[in-house]
């Protein structure tokens, strides 16, 4: 099956057909950093971490190009309300943007480009669209004409007429047109500026991601993706600047949003003053869990966000887990097969018909939440395996190797947990063992009391014993 995904541009699906054969061109709009990220903000970087694996999975050589907006009116205001220099308030929250990126596991992008480093090109894209008559200067500002532009409208699907001023479009006298939008803004006393054939000033926010993916990924790339919100205005004008100034070559071929994240059927965002931090979640969840609970829907769907999701979600990881747990320790018994040929083919089976059911959901505009379901199948014919032949075997290891892998691709590593106990907690471990044998002997002298005392007051820690024909194993809830 070809892969599938849904274009904003024209509002369907379409088969994916790169610029250039076996490679991908990827941008999206990375976070403006006054604050920590958001987990709305976290659902889109969730999602286009998931879309790039998968690409990566399915051999394409992906370069994926992710700015920081690192100069923006919400910098400023905020570098004065803490007395501080604005650009190193940015570069502080960029340190702390790649913090909890790597609790959420998501992978460092091919080129992480600040707006600041970019000026020239930027100034460079506005001098073109000033001499094609597409802006025009007032006092040190410099505004796009969108009347100029007749595509202007195309991928929201909205007329000039239709539009109404949003957050980020300010009216003014000075505007030719209530929508035309700031390419350069005049330096206000205090702000930071970079000298221009205009004056002191600094970019508007669009011409940033204009300026940055044409300059890593040159014209007509693959994807180029962001949360809906961003469809308009910010990617309606990246649309009508880039265009603009290539003189009507396409800007990118394929354009992927993913539907909000919502409180209460609301949108989460920083503007509703309605939105969690993805540093305040991870006090109360790992990042695993977090990761898990974004990709548990598909991301065109909107997301409802609250503990009682977050919970299943770390239910449905631990069981994924458990499964790969089970098949190591039968892994770990060898010399003691007793897997019947018949059984050993039919857990053989179960790991291809996961593997084509996994990319067929995710070649279908890269349906996790249905690859979702090709994992836990699978993990529940391996827990059956090892329930009824709890030792190793060629079948067990192919299907164990298969889900591991299949996880992965989803940015997963079911096998870590365990890693991490080995590695943090021998101490544990050892006293484990100790109350396993002491349990195991007032068992073997039917001491049942001292046996469900144990048991039980392990269970208050939350630890979990559970016995089995191979002996008692514990687990941490």
């Amino acid at each position: 099956m070809a892969l599938r995904l849904f274009n904003t541009m024209s509002h369907q699906k379409e088969e994916f057909k790169p610029r250039e054969e076996g490679k991908v061109g990827m941008y999206t709009c990375g976070p403006t950093v006054y604050n920590y990220f958001h987990v709305g903000n976290g659902r889109m970087l969730v999602v286009f971490d998931m879309i790039r694996r998968y690409l990566l999975y399915k051999g394409y050589d992906v370069t994926f190009v992710q700015n920081f907006t690192d100069i923006d009116d919400k910098i400023i205001k905020r570098g004065q309300e803490e007395g501080r220099d604005p650009l190193e308030l940015a570069q502080d929250y960029i340190g702390e943007y790649f913090k909890d990126a790597a609790a959420l596991n998501l992978m460092p992008a091919s080129i992480h480009p600040k707006a600041t480093d970019h000026i020239p090109e930027m100034i460079e894209i506005i001098k073109g669209l000033e001499e094609q008559g597409l802006a025009y200067a007032v006092d040190g500002d410099v505004y796009f004409a969108v009347d100029k532009l007749p595509a202007y409208g195309k991928l929201s699907g909205r007329t000039l007429e239709d539009m109404q001023a949003g957050a980020r479009v300010e009216v003014g006298e000075r505007k030719q047109n209530p929508m035309d939008f700031a390419l350069w803004k005049n330096a206000k006393p205090g702000e930071p500026f970079w000298e221009s054939p205009w004056g002191k000033g600094r970019p508007g926010w669009h011409i940033e991601c204009s300026a940055m993916s044409l300059k890593y990924l040159g014209s007509g790339f693959d994807i180029h993706g962001g949360g809906g919100d961003l469809v308009f205005p910010h990617h309606e004008n990246e649309i009508a600047q880039a265009e603009g100034y290539l003189h009507g070559e396409t800007f990118a071929r394929y354009w992927m949003h993913n539907a909000f994240l919502t409180i209460n059927q609301q949108k989460m965002s920083k503007s509703l003053g309605n939105f969690f931090t993805v540093r305040e979640i991870l006090e109360h969840f790992p990042g695993e869990v977090i990761r898990f609970y974004l990709l548990g829907t598909h991301y065109r769907s909107p997301l409802d966000f609250d503990d009682e999701n977050l919970q299943m979600a770390q239910k449905g990881l631990e069981r994924l887990q458990t499964s790969i747990r089970l098949a190591d320790e039968a892994l770990g018994r060898q010399g003691q097969n007793s897997a019947d040929a018949a059984s050993g083919q039919k857990l053989r089976a179960a790991a291809e018909e996961a593997r084509r059911e996994f990319a067929e959901a995710m070649d279908d505009d890269f349906n996790s939440a249905l690859a979702y379901a090709s994992l836990f199948e699978l993990g529940k014919a391996i827990n059956a395996h090892v329930q009824a032949y709890p030792y190793s075997s060629e079948g067990l290891l192919k299907a164990r190797a298969t889900l591991w892998e299949l996880a992965d691709v989803l940015g997963f590593d079911l096998a870590k947990p365990a890693n991490q106990a080995e590695a943090g907690n021998q101490k544990l471990d050892q006293v484990m063992e100790l109350l396993l044998e002491v349990r195991a002997i007032a068992r073997k002298k039917k001491d049942w009391e001292m046996s469900d005392l144990i048991r039980d007051r392990l269970k208050d820690l939350g630890i979990v014993l559970e016995d089995t024909p191979q002996g008692a194993r514990w687990t941490l809830k």
